[in-house]
């Protein structure tokens, strides 16, 4: 009698406390990796002029687990040009995504690229000047939101880069992009 209700006991103690023990399986039907391919508006401070320039973006990235991803980007910011100045880019590199329990929709991000910019002018009827385009290897550092508005959809709420393009002149090329989009999501 003291044996079954010392194993009485026990389970009961056991059963009572498994809520706070946490012990779940681990999920076998998790998913490997997931795609998004987006376009959106971009507008840069170019570093080289007075006035904005104004382009789109085409990017695309792939979540390799949870956090860590990779991401591309061509910034096409010589569509309108006050100046006659475009800043074209070409980058790829790896993001960290940030997870928020209390706000799930929402994915903050940073990342770092490596790639090429391309300096365009066009012809200038005043001084003559021919249009020219040099490459330059380039790198970024940013950030930004995207938000989940439905399980295909992200809406990316502003994304931010600082790029360095060292090898323009003495001083090199500092220009700031911003976009604004939308892409959508493999699972």
């Amino acid at each position: 009698m003291k044996r079954i209700f010392s194993i009485t006991s026990i389970v009961f103690l056991l059963w009572a406390s498994a809520h706070v023990s946490h012990a779940q399986a681990i999920p076998t039907a998790t998913r490997t990796g997931s795609i998004q391919l987006g376009a959106g508006y971009s507008f840069a401070s170019p570093d080289y002029g007075e006035k904005k320039i104004q382009g789109y973006t085409i990017y695309g990235s792939y979540d390799f687990t949870r956090h860590w991803g990779i991401e591309g980007n061509i910034h096409k910011v010589s569509v309108i040009t006050p100046t006659d100045i475009g800043e074209d880019s070409y980058l790829l590199g790896p993001r960290y995504v940030f997870h928020i329990s209390r706000f799930s929709r929402l994915k903050p991000y940073a990342k770092g690229q490596l790639g090429l910019g391309r300096f365009k002018t066009d012809y200038d009827k005043d001084s003559l000047r021919p249009n020219y385009s040099y490459t330059y290897k380039i790198y970024s550092v940013g950030g930004g939101v995207d938000v989940r508005t439905t399980p295909h959809i992200n809406v990316r709420a502003f994304d931010f880069e600082y790029q360095g393009w060292p090898g323009f002149a003495a001083n090199g090329l500092s220009p700031y992009v911003f976009t604004f989009g939308a892409a959508y999501t493999f699972h």
